[in-house]
């Protein structure tokens, strides 16, 4: 696959994967989904790959979410909701190697979810973390919701979808959604050093490891599945278009009339 969203490359037994879509805070269309699914599968699977680090283009953001300008009741890809996001945060459990999420940014919306399923996150002391859904019209079932709940526990999930606030780092490492916060200019060789602790330890025993503790959340994809459905047709009502309506337009949604 010829990459135009995301940046691939592989040295010394890691494999970095970056959403390259900095113009746009590295939010999503269907085509970056597309290629991070192929980019985790052609890591996953190399015997030369002893880890992979997901992170974003720049210095303002790890990855936003979905791309709001390709989403008008449907984004711009295949899937449910237009978008294998399924695909994407369950590409990121299977794989048999520990993912480090590296969050030198925003971690938003459907950033936050792909942070938060990493298996580790290392975050600089200027990355904010939140979710955004609700005041877009969109939400995130399955892993963003459910998966989140077993991160943080119920009472600061619900916060975190109901209130949609942002979080500091060291706020989001005190409720468990981050392993460590370095200052910004010691990310990169922290997240290196994660990398190569790593890297000494036995593969095969990781790779169990990992699939132990998946499996104590296993029933999360049914969830998801069935939330994915109900996502699709939310997202055909008028409800859910003005929230991309006024996100689109820099302007506080009415969502008030559409309460029941």
């Amino acid at each position: 696959m010829q990459y135009e969203d995301i940046l691939y490359d592989a040295a010394d037994g890691v494999a970095t994967i970056t959403i390259n879509r900095p113009a746009v805070m590295n939010a999503f269309r269907g085509r970056t989904c597309e290629e991070l699914i192929h980019a985790f599968n052609r890591a996953g699977w190399d015997k030369a790959i002893g880890v992979i680090v997901l992170t974003g283009a720049g210095d303002r953001a790890f990855c936003t979410g979905g791309d709001q300008s390709a989403h008008s009741g449907n984004y711009d890809g295949r899937g449910l909701i237009g978008l294998p996001v399924e695909e994407l945060q369950s590409i990121i459990r299977d794989v048999p190697k520990p993912v480090i999420a590296r969050v030198q940014g925003y971690a938003i919306g459907g950033g936050n979810v792909l942070a938060t399923l990493c298996d580790l996150t290392i975050a600089s002391e200027r990355a904010q973390f939140g979710q955004v859904g609700p005041k877009v019209g969109s939400v995130d079932p399955g892993f963003g919701t459910a998966y989140l709940a077993r991160v943080v526990g119920e009472k600061k999930a619900r916060e975190i979808w109901y209130l949609c606030r942002r979080y500091t780092a060291a706020e989001a490492q005190a409720m468990g959604l981050v392993n460590a916060v370095v200052p910004h200019d010691q990310l990169d060789a922290e997240v290196a050093r994660w990398c190569a602790e790593i890297l000494e330890r036995s593969p095969t025993a990781i790779a169990i490891a990992k699939r132990s503790f998946n499996a104590d959340s296993e029933n999360i994809r049914g969830i998801g599945a069935m939330g994915m459905q109900s996502l699709a047709m939310y997202y055909a009502t008028e409800e859910s278009r003005e929230g991309v309506r006024a996100f689109n337009e820099k302007r506080k949604p009415d969502f008030r009339r559409f309460q029941r």
